[in-house]
């Protein structure tokens, strides 16, 4: 509304994004730049897949390509978590949540509603907490981050640089963080540099990593490449459980496209998935079901059908 309004006034703005829903909405005149160079010009009035195909220089289906889930076992349980801060205030109340295999549940919600609390609680980040975390049988509550990871949770966290990476480490390093003392990258006390070399040259090219090569420090690469570095040691691992919060933030719409693949494939395999997400068309379109968080509780399951009117409203706090 604010751009609308310093337009009339005679403003002129130059806006950068990648979300083409924003795009359409405020653009009287679209220019499209693809690997530092402008690829052509579009006007509002185009389709989001048209905009994307030019972004990414080929078809891009924008529509999460799913089949109905087929559920097994409840397998991950959260049952009656409370969680407080330093400062002694609650930031997450009674909360009770189940995800069986092959099933991905998003938690949705306006940020700084316990989303962040609840994924640190599952990986052993979050100090004060009260209730029960089991994956397979296996209490989480009282394990570290280590512990729970070795357990086979992979976990994208919302801040990448703060939780996700090393900055100074190369990819390859940053590929095998927390499992640097095992096989097959280690034996012994020797790490196996001809397997990492081979493991991250091929997670570099699988994932669309762009870097000069696996040397490469992670604080050299772009935002969106440091995603993928995270993204693809995490998704590499002997899962039972996958835990990202915001996947695909930063990334262009190639690799959202597929992160999205990614995800389905981990859920499709049987690996119970939970995705945060701040935006109603991925938790819509990726979710199975859809949780929604207020002030630390769920207000709601739903649904992914669930309306974004409704989903709005629960975001606001009404219950479902």
């Amino acid at each position: 509304a604010i751009m609308k309004q310093l337009r009339e006034a005679g403003k002129a703005i130059i806006f950068i994004t990648h979300k083409l829903r924003e795009v359409k909405e405020v653009a009287d005149k679209i220019t499209v730049i693809r690997l530092g160079k402008i690829v052509g010009e579009a006007s509002p009035k185009s389709t989001a897949n048209e905009l994307a195909s030019m972004m990414v220089g080929r078809a891009v289906d924008l529509d999460v390509e799913k089949g109905a889930p087929k559920l097994g076992n409840t397998t991950f349980k959260i049952s009656g978590l409370s969680a407080w801060n330093h400062a002694g205030t609650q930031v997450l109340d009674d909360v009770n949540l189940e995800i069986r295999e092959g099933e991905i549940l998003v938690i949705a919600g306006v940020q700084g509603n316990g989303q962040t609390e609840l994924t640190e609680a599952i990986i052993g980040m979050h100090g004060r907490t009260a209730g029960s975390i089991e994956l397979d049988g296996q209490q989480l509550i009282g394990k570290n981050v280590k512990q729970v990871l070795d357990l086979g949770v992979g976990f994208v966290p919302e801040d990448r640089t703060e939780d996700g990476l090393v900055a100074e480490f190369t990819i390859a390093e940053n590929l095998m963080l927390d499992r640097s003392d095992r096989k097959p990258f280690a034996k012994g006390l020797s790490l196996q540099l001809a397997f990492l070399k081979k493991f991250a040259q091929e997670k570099l090219q699988q994932f669309d990593i762009r870097a000069q090569g696996i040397e490469s420090k992670a604080s050299q690469l772009s935002g969106g490449n440091q995603q993928k570095v995270v993204l693809a040691r995490e998704l590499s691992r002997d899962l039972r459980l996958l835990v990202a919060s915001q996947p695909t933030r930063g990334l262009d719409v190639g690799s959202i496209e597929f992160v999205h693949e990614q995800i389905v494939a981990t859920r499709d395999s049987g690996i119970p998935v939970l995705i945060v997400a701040t935006e109603l068309d991925e938790a819509t379109q990726l979710g199975d079901r859809i949780a929604v968080m207020y002030k630390g509780k769920v207000v709601g399951v739903v649904p992914s059908s669930t309306s974004r009117s409704v989903l709005g409203q629960m975001m606001a706090g009404i219950s479902a």
